[in-house]
Order: C-alpha cells, then sequence, then structure tokens
C-alpha cells in the first residue's frame, strides 16, 4: 500500500494542535525519540518518585513511549538508601527496577559516591577507619546488590573543581586523593557486570575536564576498571559550548571509555553563575523568573535552535556516545524550577508541563527524518 507522506503530516499536525501527548502517544502518532536514535544512542530521562510509584498516569504513558534508559533523581543517592550506619533502604530502588522492567528501560544508578546528599551519620564519623569502613560497605552493600540489575553505575560523582583539582569534600578530607581510585576498585568487585562510570558537570570545560581526564588515567593506570565518563550538560540558552562539547568527546573517547551526556538540560533563566553547585543559592527576585506566565515564542524558537545544533553535534559523533539522558520528563519536573532560586518557572526540557511536545522536541527529531 502507498502511503502519501504529506497527507500523514498534515495529519500529525492537526492531531498535535487539537489531542494531548497522550492521545497521540496512545495513537502511535507521536514520533519516538528512543526509536528514531535506536542506532546512534540510548535516549534517557531522570525519573522521580511520583513516576516511579506509577501516580502520574500523564508521565507514565510518555516516559514508556519516549525513553529507553533512566536514571533515579534522587532515591539511590546515600541519604535515602542508607540513612543510617548499618541500615539501608532498598525499597523505593527496587520499585524503580521493577517499573523499568516492566517498562523494558535500562537503568542507570545514581550515585555511589558523592558529597552532597550523605546520612547525616556519615559526615558526624570522626575516625578515618570508620569513614573507610563506611565507605567500603556502602559502596559494597549497594553495588553487589544490584549487579546485573542495573547496567551501569555513576561511581562516583562531582569529584573535581572547575580548576581541575580535586574537590575539598569529606571524601577527600577522609580518604585522601585516592579515593575516586578506590571507589570504583571496591565498584568493581561488588559489580563485575556492571558498568562504571565517572559523572560530573562541567568537564567539557578545557581546565575542568583536563582534570578529569587526568583521573580517568590516574584509575587506568591502577589497573582499575573504569567504563565511562558522564557530561551532565546543564547548559544555558544561547551558550552553548559546542567547540568544548566536541573537543571532550574526541578527547574522552580517546582514552577507550564510552562518552554519555547524562542530565541534559538548557536553562532559559538568568543567573549570575556557571556550573552546577547545589550549594549555590541567589536570593528570589521577580526579575529573574520573567516567564511565570508562559514561555514567549521567540525565547521558544531559541530554545529549539540550540537543542538542534546540540543534537546535529551528538549525531556527528553517535559512534562515540553511549548515551543521552534528559534531566527530568517535562518542565515541571526540573529540578530548575527550584534550584538556584525556589520557585521559578523553568522551561529546560523537550516536553511542557501538560507533557505536550515542545518546538525544541520537533527539532530534535527533524534530525532523523
Amino acid at each position: 500500500m502507498t502511503i502519501n507522506k504529506n497527507k500523514m503530516k498534515l495529519a500529525l499536525f492537526l492531531l498535535l494542535l487539537t489531542g494531548s501527548v497522550n492521545e497521540i502517544a496512545a495513537q502511535g502518532k507521536l514520533p519516538s525519540l528512543k526509536k528514531l536514535f535506536k542506532n546512534d544512542f540510548t535516549i534517557g530521562t531522570a525519573l522521580n518518585t511520583v513516576q516511579i510509584e506509577e501516580k502520574d498516569a500523564k508521565a507514565a504513558a510518555l516516559i514508556a513511549q519516549q525513553f529507553n534508559t533512566a536514571t533515579p533523581e534522587n532515591i539511590m543517592k546515600a541519604e535515602i538508601i542508607h540513612p543510617q550506619w548499618g541500615t539501608y533502604n532498598f525499597e523505593l530502588a527496587d520499585k524503580m527496577l521493577a517499573y523499568c522492567q516492566k517498562n523494558k528501560i535500562g537503568v542507570n544508578a545514581h550515585t555511589l559516591i558523592w558529597h552532597s546528599q550523605l546520612p547525616r551519620f556519615a559526615y558526624a564519623i570522626q575516625s578515618t577507619d570508620s569513614f573507610k569502613t563506611f565507605f567500603t560497605n556502602h559502596i559494597t552493600t549497594i553495588a553487589s546488590r544490584y549487579d546485573k540489575k542495573v547496567y551501569s553505575w555513576d561511581v562516583v560523582n562531582e569529584a573535581l573543581n572547575e580548576d581541575g583539582s580535586m574537590r575539598n569534600s569529606v571524601f577527600l578530607k577522609k580518604l585522601g586523593n585516592d579515593f575516586v581510585t578506590d571507589a570504583f576498585r571496591i565498584a568493581q568487585a561488588a559489580a563485575p557486570n556492571t558498568q562504571l562510570y565517572y559523572n560530573d558537570y562541567n568537564n567539557e570545560q578545557p581546565a575542568k575536564r583536563a582534570g578529569c581526564i587526568a583521573l580517568i588515567k590516574k584509575i587506568q593506570q591502577a589497573g582499575v576498571r573504569i567504563d565511562g565518563v558522564g557530561i551532565q550538560g546543564h547548559w544555558h540558552l544561547g551558550k552553548l559550548p559546542l567547540k568544548e562539547i566536541e573537543e571532550s568527546i574526541e578527547q574522552y573517547a580517546a582514552l577507550g571509555i564510552k562518552v554519555m551526556f547524562t542530565e541534559l538540560d538548557i536553562e532559559v533563566l538568568p543567573r549570575n553563575f556557571e556550573g552546577a553547585d547545589i550549594a549555590q543559592r541567589m536570593k528570589s527576585d521577580p526579575s529573574l523568573d520573567p516567564y511565570k506566565n508562559g514561555l514567549p515564542d521567540s525565547v521558544e524558537q531559541k530554545l529549539a535552535a540550540d537543542y538542534e545544533s546540540l543534537f546535529k553535534l551528538f549525531l556527528k559523533h553517535s559512534d562515540k556516545i553511549e548515551r543521552v539522558t534528559f534531566w527530568g520528563v517535562n518542565d515541571g519536573q526540573s529540578w530548575l524550577n527550584g534550584w538556584p532560586v525556589p520557585g521559578r518557572t523553568n522551561y529546560p526540557l523537550l516536553f511542557d508541563r501538560n507533557f505536550q511536545p515542545k518546538p525544541a522536541f520537533y527539532k530534535v527529531i527533524a534530525l532523523k527524518k
């Protein structure tokens, strides 16, 4: 049977004008990111507790249709999964695995070692030996439990400063300069069937990239396995560092490891600093929240153009890129609504608060048409 492509496009356009994203998805009309990019890289999203527990039907419909990998937004961070010494809470993590297994979604577990969102007891540990016991037991217990159940772990998250030096975290203070290598060594033993990644933000920038490369080489030279590096991808409208991103893809891949973009969003609201250090804050001011009633079309089109440029670059280097993960399902879920200024209305993703595809979505999928 011959199908008139122009008629199909017109039908899709009319359906988009009149139908919700779930109606479109149910009819199989909304293009699927995971299917369009299946030969290039996996397409992921961050999942929160409401979505994992399937309390949001609209989110559930969109997640199953668009994404083939997922990262837990918070539930595998230490303060939740390891709240007290020797006590672990696997309930939500297990629910996520069951949810993803049901929907044929691979899980990138996040994260074993991070200086932020630690349980209170960890900060209170005084002796080096006790802290090392916590460190070893935490990695071993959690990584071994989920070996073969998750396909990858962000073993260490954000261990570097912007200049590429080691962050003066509680792990550095207690365990010294080799704690990242040690974390990968312990994870390798506990999870031999799981990919092991280092994850950071701004590690596409030259100075931090150099520090990240040095860190990866240090792990490799110690004979310890590291399978990939995650570039978070928290960028700003009109300021995509495309040159630095491309250089980073090439230089990380040259180390013989996989490259991921792990927490992708493009912020449209103003702020006075770069990066994604959650300890940084800005005072609330109306001028910092200019789009409370909706994003102007001019800004929407700029966002679409940025995403188009970014995915063109990703496709150019698809032989080196393993995964592209958006940090959230839709704009309403984004962490950028609450950071660095609480209560703002941000628009950094491909789907709006009603789970409708935005112009940026269509710019991205058009690259595969």
